[in-house]
């Protein structure tokens, strides 16, 4: 192998070790040993949320697990000095992102300290968790954070009163935040942190804003000593269909930050949400940021900043900022610099076509690799060692992106090539700004610095090879960044979402790379290149699945419906094949249930006569229009949760219960529509439903009760070692159809 060709293979592994290596930089921060006083103690925040979750079992909203939660959480509070009331109010919440109505019964907790006037400072986490998990870190984490906060501050002489809010609900559909709206002591608020969780370890981020976001920002910059924001972020969540509780408070246009961990997804909403999984760094990240804008808030006056700002932090050091006009003119600015450069070198439209050819033969490449991964290895193969599927993502997007540089990009030459992927990459940028205007701070730096090696190097020519490297570190620790929250964000899947960042930061990496050595070989290095993604492939493929740490999502339902008069086994599962120890307990078929949309593993079960679905009585129909108010009473039979799907000519028009009657919005009258009652206070309960419609129709009426019967024992014990359920537990579900 020729010297040149050899170099430019260890350069290419090095940038493959990068982006393994990149999560280095910004892990959440080691355990101090010893904190001074007016620190936040994770060790001591740690050991008041065990005495809280107790035996750490599940304990959903409106049920006896969370009552004794909450007898525990109003205990500590008194404990640390505070005297918290309990609001308790039958609640219902609606969504701008779903076709859902939800209801349930909630015990808000409210502490409040400082000023006896004045406007609040609200700190709010939730303390209910699914019915699958002791939620250690959803939201265990918020609610120790808050009572650590609350220790510290109460003592100390704020400007703002603060109110430590921990509400029920949250996990049923921020019925807890809803239900605080419509108390009077909400009228107070104008600044609101929220505190969440999606895992369980990992550096804690702020990922949402109020906007504008120029006042938030400020206090965030100035308090915190180790940021982990982007203004993209908020982007994000505008444009996901994911919610938080402050999905429901933005309504009040309060000051807001919302911070939330997402490391280690396995363990979120599953049994593994308990104390002994929960990184403690992580705790002391949350709380150190959390006392830190607190105090900022409540101690200073109101952040004087406007308008809305574009951010990013660097290595966690500090927050890069600026007004977002600015932004926008900067990347105009650079654009037109950078076009009249690539007019120069006659590099305006080739060159950035190489370029675009080598991302998205990358992202293609990758893609495919990973789908047929999924076709020969079944199940989420990478779930115990993500590490190992994202490189060789990144290792097939190298392939890629070599199969068009090297031989195109040989004919244009290093200097054109380098400026026309530049130009394409602040293209990129001003589209996405139109999207996603937050977007725009990661488009400036990384070109700004390779148009300014470009520019000086008039005077020398290494001086553009060094802008040019100078760019790329940028880059690598700016996009880093991004990357490491879309890995985290998306380790269920899909692995090739990372494909199009990934591409961004290798691409330029190898137009450097292979303008540093004269001639590489370019048989040898596609073939190389292909046996590295292929090796990284292998190596993902074949280590464990699963661990201890990162089990498979295994969750065993029995299925009754009771119209046909037939019962079911059904494993929602990552798709990997049964034990075969399952095999012997019944026939398996891949199939859907009446009620969902998920393919899952299904088996024909006994059918128990014991096992009902819930009924409606139907205490008033009013007409009115083209519509009609029904008035239902609710008997669950046994169901701790029930839920009602509406067909799309029902057009539903609202529900809920009295006092919380919720409208469903204008786009309800389109598509499927769900109404859902959880908890003890459901049984006996009157539910309120107006329709558009007169004309009778037929809804999906379903029951869900936790655990299995006792004919289930088998499933349980054949279940393997490395696999829990997660997101809904292991349930008993009784379906039927009921007409209206």
């Amino acid at each position: 192998m020729r010297r040149d060709t050899f170099l430019a293979f260890a350069a290419i592994l090095c940038l493959l070790a990068a982006m393994a290596a990149k999560s280095l930089f910004v892990d959440a921060p080691a355990l101090r040993e010893h904190n001074a006083p007016g620190q936040f103690d994770a060790t001591a925040a740690k050991a008041r949320l065990a005495r809280i979750l107790g035996d750490q079992r599940p304990h959903p909203a409106d049920s006896e697990a969370n009552d004794a939660v909450r007898a525990r959480l109003v205990a500590e509070l008194r404990a640390i000095g505070l005297q918290p009331i309990v609001r308790d109010q039958n609640a219902c919440n609606d969504f701008a992102k779903a076709r859902l109505i939800a209801c349930t019964r909630v015990r808000n907790v409210i502490a409040r300290f400082g000023p006896p006037a004045g406007k609040a400072l609200l700190l709010s986490a939730h303390y209910d968790s699914v019915p699958v998990g002791p939620g250690a870190g959803d939201d265990g984490v918020g609610v120790a954070t808050l009572l650590e906060v609350g220790a510290i501050l109460k003592d100390r002489p704020l400007k703002k009163p603060i109110i430590l809010l921990f509400n029920e609900g949250e996990e049923l559909g921020l019925i807890g935040a809803r239900a605080f709206l419509a108390d009077p002591i909400s009228a107070n608020v104008d600044s609101l942190l929220n505190f969440e969780a999606r895992g369980v370890t990992g550096p804690v981020t702020m990922f949402e804003t109020s906007q504008p976001n120029g006042p938030a920002i400020a206090a965030f910059s100035r308090a915190v000593a180790r940021p982990y924001a982007s203004s993209l972020s908020a982007d994000v969540a505008r444009l996901i269909p994911n919610d938080t509780d402050v999905t429901t408070y933005k309504e009040r246009g309060w000051l807001t930050l919302n911070f939330a961990m997402t490391g280690n997804e396995t363990r979120y909403h599953s049994p593994g949400d308990d104390i002994a999984g929960l990184d403690i760094r992580t705790l002391q990240d949350m709380g150190d940021q959390a006392l830190a804008v607190s105090s900022e808030l409540a101690m200073a006056s109101q952040p004087s900043a406007q308008g809305q700002q574009l951010f990013v932090d660097v290595l966690r050091v500090g927050l890069w900022r600026m007004p977002q006009w600015l932004g926008a003119a900067i990347l105009a600015m650079l654009l037109l610099l950078t076009s009249g450069v690539a007019w120069k070198r006659r590099a305006l439209f080739r060159a950035p076509a190489v370029a675009l050819g080598a991302i998205v033969l990358g992202v293609v490449a990758a893609s495919l690799a990973v789908t047929v991964m999924g076709l020969l290895v079944a199940g989420t193969y990478w779930r115990a060692h993500p590490l190992f599927a994202f490189t060789a993502t990144y290792a097939t997007i190298i392939l890629g992106a070599l199969a068009v540089l090297l031989p195109l990009g040989a004919k244009l030459g290093a200097a054109r090539l380098r400026v026309g992927f530049w130009f394409l990459f602040l293209l990129i940028g001003a589209g996405l700004a139109f999207v996603a205007p937050g977007a725009m701070i990661y488009f400036l730096l990384p070109p700004a610095l390779v148009l300014l090696g470009i520019l000086a190097a008039r005077r020398s020519s290494s001086l553009e090879t060094a802008g040019a490297l100078s760019g790329l570190a940028a880059l690598y620790v700016i996009w880093g960044e991004l990357l490491i929250g879309l890995e985290s964000i998306f380790s269920p899947g899909p692995l090739w979402i990372v494909a199009p960042a990934g591409a961004i930061v290798i691409v330029p990496a190898l137009v450097e790379v292979l303008q540093l050595f004269e001639r590489p070989r370019r048989r040898v290095m596609l073939l190389g290149s292909a046996v590295i993604a292929l090796l990284a492939w292998v190596i993902a493929g074949t280590v464990p699945a699963y661990s201890q740490d990162h089990q498979q999502r295994f969750t065993i339902e029995y299925d009754s419906d009771a119209a046909a008069h037939r019962s079911y086994w059904s494993i929602a599962s990552d798709g990997a094949a049964l034990p075969e120890s399952y095999a012997r307990i019944a026939r398996w078929r891949q199939d859907k249930l009446p009620f969902s949309e998920r393919k899952r593993w299904i088996a024909d079960a006994p059918t128990l006569p014991a096992i009902l679905p819930p009924s409606l009585e139907l205490l008033q129909a009013v007409r009115h229009g083209t519509g009609r108010t029904l008035r239902l009473r609710l008997k669950m039979n046994g169901a701790e949760r029930l839920v009602l799907i509406a067909p799309p000519e029902a057009h539903i028009r609202a529900a809920g219960v009295a006092g919380f009657l919720r409208r469903a919005g204008e786009s309800a009258s389109e598509g499927k529509f769900t109404i859902t009652c959880t908890g003890r206070t459901c049984d006996g309960a009157e539910l309120q439903i107006d329709l558009g419609s007169l004309r009778p129709v037929e809804l999906m009426m379903i029951g869900a009760r936790n655990g299995l019967p006792p004919i289930g024992a088998p499933l349980l014990a054949a279940r393997p070692p490395f696999a829990r359920p997660q997101y809904t537990p292991d349930e008993t579900v009784a379906f039927t159809r009921v007409g209206l």
